[in-house]
């Protein structure tokens, strides 16, 4: 590799939006994302449905399911 090109890898703090906390390694110090593996459906196992504007309504209205 050459010399004196790339950024510096630093430990990151990573704040998830469901309040989740983790460091991991970066060339930021900090990190904000909106989710993460405690809050994603795959890993939890749990989902959750983020409605913008009731566009999960109007596409359980079209396609025809149902809620639970």
């Amino acid at each position: 590799m050459k010399k004196d090109i790339h950024p510096k890898y630093v430990e990151c703090q990573v704040t998830c939006s469901c309040g989740n906390k983790f460091k991991t390694g970066s060339t930021e110090a900090t990190l904000h994302v909106e989710i993460c593996s405690a809050c994603h459906p795959f890993y939890s196992g749990k989902q959750k449905f983020v409605d913008t504007g009731g566009r999960v309504e109007r596409f359980q209205r079209k396609y025809g399911i149902k809620k639970s």
